[in-house]
């Protein structure tokens, strides 16, 4: 059996032998004095577009076109690779006209939010395991609502019970904004719990001001804080890795577009010659 470290050792060589047939391909068509932009540029393309069609091979399951991990290792390993062909058709060097530095400038934010694609892809399953269960993305918002509803009723209860004023002027100043939605996302993915000890903090310094009673429903309150906070922990993990796909996929089909413009006024070019 192939093991991850093996196959991921595998696909590098293959894609660093690829690279070097194709610097030796590119230099063999420069000294013969021929176009090497064409082959260049219609290899890139037809990569990108095998590529693309990793989006439409995960909406379409049920077809036989190889399992989906197959395609994600030639999705991220044809990726890598479509950089060298970038490199040689630009000819390492910053393109100057406008439509070329357009579509430079496409090219890398594709490669880029790839990048950032295949970073978040590995780091953030493992983050999620570290705060409770997997909870479904679609529906934290119910279990938020319910934490909301929890602590709505703790705070009617401390106000019936013990007429509690700094539990409610907690809940008015700090409690309820904290709970009204999703919070604090970049502490969260910086992996910093530090808005959550504020409040905690907070709530503790009340208690020498309360009664046993009051005590008893602070700690009740502490926990929903906990709760809502690693509620809002797995929102914002799942929801980076679930909308990074809005900047990734707009950008590679605007990349197609613009790479069959350049090689329509390409032709059309050659063609007035």
């Amino acid at each position: 059996m192939i093991t991850l470290a093996s196959r991921c050792r595998r696909n590098i060589a293959i894609i660093v032998l690829a690279a070097i047939l194709g610097g030796l391909v590119y230099t063999i068509y420069s000294l013969s004095l021929r176009h090497t932009s064409f082959i260049s540029g219609w290899t890139l393309f037809l990569i990108m577009l095998a590529l693309a069609l990793y989006n439409a091979r995960k909406k379409l399951p049920f077809m036989p076109w190889a399992n989906s991990s197959t395609w994600l290792q030639f999705h991220i390993y044809a990726g890598f690779f479509t950089f060298v062909l970038f490199l040689f058709h630009v000819k390492f060097r910053v393109p100057n006209g406008t439509l070329e530095a357009t579509l430079a400038f496409l090219y890398l934010g594709v490669f880029g939010s790839g990048i950032v694609g295949l970073l978040i892809s590995r780091s953030i399953p493992r983050r999620l395991t570290t705060r409770g269960e997997e909870i479904i993305f679609e529906r934290i918002p119910v279990f938020q609502r319910r934490l909301r509803e929890a602590l709505e009723q703790l705070v009617s209860r401390a106000l019936k019970e013990t007429r509690s004023l700094p539990i409610a002027e907690l809940y008015a100043k700090r409690l309820l904004p904290f709970f009204a939605g999703p919070r604090h996302f970049w502490w969260h993915l910086v992996q910093s719990n530090r808005p959550r000890y504020a409040l905690l903090n907070e709530l503790e310094a009340f208690n020498r001001y309360m009664t046993p009673e009051e005590q008893e429903i602070a700690a009740q309150i502490a926990a929903l804080i906990t709760t809502k906070d690693d509620l809002d922990y797995h929102y914002v993990h799942q929801a980076v890795l679930k909308y990074w796909l809005f900047i990734h996929i707009p950008l590679t089909y605007s990349l197609l577009l613009f790479s069959l413009l350049h090689g329509v006024m390409v032709y059309a070019f050659i063609g007035r010659i």
